[in-house]
């Protein structure tokens, strides 16, 4: 009788537990579909949400780019975003990561002073290359330029290379200053003598007062409708290997010549020349 009761009450068991295993396990496929469910639920949202932010930051930025007017009417220490096209690299301090390079887009130039950038970058900053600007406003002895910038490549932009403005006409004049850092060049100009710190004269100066040596920045006077004006070689824009700088070295007092440059700003107007050329 016992043996009865307890066969019964195995089969009891063996069922009981039987239909608990199938429970169980319709329970969990169930669960897993909910679970997949909601899973690409996520992902779907996840992503439009990432679409949606990197649409409203391309938008903001994109909002952010002031025009060559809107920057110029900034105030000094304003925050400024620009996009220009490079025209030229001045420098590269390797040891903290800054370039400074002359840009420009179709409305005027601008000058970027210390920008961070890895050298990598600083290979990729070719002529035409445009790029994003965002730094602060600054004026430095007349000069305008944008200061503690940082900048992003531009994709999709094609390379933009200015030509020359020739401003021979208006040396002297107070809109000459309204082309600051532009590309521009003079015709027609009478190489003049320069006085060094000792009072000896020269058709050039290595430094402003001749304190230089071969290798500094080559200063040289110029004459144009009876005003006298100091042009340069800016040995970190263009050093003592290039054509520019050899070309100043060759100058004699009395020489007609033409030449090219950036419209650089000291105490007034102080062109950073890179080409140069003797008339016939």
């Amino acid at each position: 009788m016992r043996k009865l009761i307890a066969a019964a009450l195995a089969l009891c068991l063996a069922a009981s537990m039987a239909a608990c295993s199938g429970g169980s396990g319709e329970t969990t496929a169930a669960d897993s579909s909910a679970a997949s469910s909601a899973a690409e639920t996520t992902a779907a949202e996840t992503t439009a949400a990432e679409t949606t932010a990197a649409e409203e930051t391309t938008q903001a930025a994109a909002a952010d780019v002031m025009t060559y007017e809107e920057y110029m009417a900034a105030a000094v220490d304003d925050p400024v975003t620009i996009q220009a096209y490079v025209q030229a690299k001045q420098s590269y301090y390797a040891e903290q990561g800054t370039a400074t390079v002359y840009l420009q887009d179709q409305d005027g130039g601008y000058f970027a002073y210390d920008m961070a950038c890895t050298a990598e970058d600083y290979e990729k900053l070719t002529e035409g290359t445009c790029i994003q600007v965002t730094g602060y406003k600054a004026e430095w002895s007349g000069e305008i330029e944008i200061m503690d910038g940082s900048f992003t490549f531009v994709e999709g932009e094609e390379p933009f290379v200015a030509e020359p403005v020739d401003l021979t006409e208006y040396l002297g004049t107070e809109e000459l200053e309204d082309y600051q850092n532009q590309k521009v060049s003079f015709t027609g100009l009478t190489v003049e003598a320069s006085t060094d710190a000792n009072g000896n004269e020269a058709a050039f100066l290595y430094n402003y007062d001749g304190s230089g040596t071969q290798g500094d920045d080559v200063y040289f006077n110029v004459s144009y409708n009876g005003q006298t004006f100091s042009f340069l070689v800016e040995s970190y824009l263009c050093d003592s290997s290039t054509e520019v700088y050899q070309a100043v070295e060759a100058l004699e007092v009395g020489q007609t010549i033409d030449c090219e440059g950036f419209l650089y700003w000291y105490e007034g107007a102080n062109p950073h020349i890179t080409s140069l050329t003797v008339a016939e």
